[in-house]
């Protein structure tokens, strides 16, 4: 039988939306930022002549990098100064989440509260300017680089001026990004910096669907493998909401109580999702392999030929591009890692143990305490393991087809995660956020009943 609550969120309506102003608020915030986002993405860097840009862009297409341009919308190709996006916020905050794991003084901090989650806060920011720099640096020495080698001269006076420009431009828009996200988190509707990711992708797929359709025009491209491109990608945007909402629910039981019925037991459910860690792998993978790879693959032509560490790099990029079978290896195993790191950190088998036996709730069969929370360990880890094969076979396969049939980039796998996976949590918070109205809404009548009833 259907609950109250779920009776109500099916009687949500465009009636009970337009009503809504708070949400209203909170979702043209969320708009105008995403719009403003979008107009940065075409504020080129200073000293960039577009059209050598553009050709250099042609020239140099396809490998690692057009995967990292698909994540900032655009912004890389354009040169942008919003062209490392925000993967160098994931990067620093992957740092900091392990570091809280490893050292002591770290974790100290991590259980303050608020004030340690603070702290943890301005680290990542640190670590973030710390990480745009050196990247920025490498990006601006292998965009001369790169021109010179090409013949193309993309910057209009290359130089330390020029570089210095580039990096503190570059540090400015990702950390007014990092910004941006946070106000969107704090004042819009859902993640904000996983909605920027998310409107950088969307903004590309658009131009993925006209080169898919006009690799079929041209011939490059079967109608037939086209139509099973489209079927694949519904199929998969279908497993990937069946897989979200997957959960496996542990029955947790109360003590007898008195109630006008007479003694009853009071029972509920622990929703433990199949994934936990949500798109956080796969993000946190594709960055921690963006940045050397980008470093590398700019620094490479700068170096080769000068020592022997110039011919390593080179191999290295060589081995590590796109649908290579060691790159897939190390994404499959980031992912792997961080589904079972990020669950860990998000829930805690010991503090839910100690919260039920305090309140006197207990799992069937299973004694309070040790035992449950071993019992909880057990079957965490379980469907952890399911949670992160998923993730691999939705990543993998598709990036895999992707580099072996030449797929535009943006309808891989990973995209269409990060796609799908914001768009259900950005979803499930707008409900959230009309089911509370319409709460208020009933509480408002009752007390003005109350009173006319007086």
């Amino acid at each position: 039988m259907a609950s109250a609550a779920d009776n109500m969120s099916a009687s949500l309506s465009l009636a009970n939306f337009s009503k809504a102003t708070e949400l209203k608020k909170r979702l043209w915030f969320t708009l105008g930022a995403l719009i403003v986002f979008r107009m940065l993405s075409y504020v080129p860097l200073p000293g960039i002549d577009p059209s050598a840009l553009g050709l250099l862009a042609q020239n140099t297409s396809g490998g690692v990098l057009d995967f990292f341009n698909s994540f900032s919308g655009g912004s890389l190709k354009r040169m942008s100064v919003t062209a490392l996006g925000v993967m160098p916020y994931i990067t620093a905050s992957i740092v900091v989440q392990l570091a809280t794991s490893l050292s002591p003084q770290l974790g100290a901090i991590k259980k303050e509260g608020e004030s340690g989650r603070k702290r943890l806060n301005q680290y990542t920011r640190y670590g973030t300017v710390g990480l745009t720099a050196v990247q920025g640096y490498f990006l601006a020495v292998g965009l001369e680089t790169l021109g010179a080698n090409q013949g193309v001269q993309a910057v209009v006076d290359p130089g330390m001026l020029f570089r210095v420009a580039a990096v503190v431009s570059l540090v400015g828009g990702t950390m007014f990004l990092m910004w941006l996200g946070e106000q969107i988190t704090s004042r819009g509707i859902g993640n904000g910096i996983s909605l920027i990711i998310m409107a950088g992708i969307v903004a590309s797929m658009p131009t993925a669907l006209v080169q898919l359709f006009e690799g079929g025009r041209a011939g490059t491209l079967n109608p037939i493998t086209i139509v099973a491109i489209i079927l694949a990608v519904a199929g998969i945007v279908l497993f990937i909401c069946f897989m979200e909402r997957a959960q496996r629910r542990i029955l947790i039981q109360y003590p007898k109580r008195q109630t006008q019925r007479g003694m009853q037991a009071e029972r509920s459910h622990l929703p433990l999702k199949i994934n936990t860690a949500g798109v956080i792998p796969p993000i946190f993978a594709s960055s921690l392999l963006l940045m050397p790879l980008t470093v590398s693959q700019f620094a490479g032509g700068h170096v080769a030929g000068e020592s022997m560490w110039g011919d390593a790099i080179i191999t290295l990029n060589q081995y590590l591009q796109h649908g290579s079978p060691i790159y897939m290896l190390l994404y499959g195993a980031g992912i792997i890692f961080f589904s079972f790191f990020y669950t860990a950190v998000v829930f805690n088998p010991e503090e839910t143990a100690d919260n039920l036996k305090r309140y006197g709730g207990f799992i069937p069969g299973i004694r309070p305490g040790k035992s449950t929370e071993t019992y909880l360990d057990y079957v965490l880890t379980r469907i952890t393991v399911i949670g992160a094969a998923y993730l691999a076979f939705i990543c993998l396969v598709p990036e895999y087809l992707v580099s072996a049939m030449s797929i535009p980039f943006y309808l891989g796998g990973t995209s269409l995660l990060i796609v799908v996976n914001v768009t259900m949590d950005t979803v499930a918070q707008i409900q959230s956020h009309l089911l509370a109205h319409q709460y208020g809404d009933l509480i408002k009548k009752s007390k003005l009943k109350g009173r006319r009833g007086r």
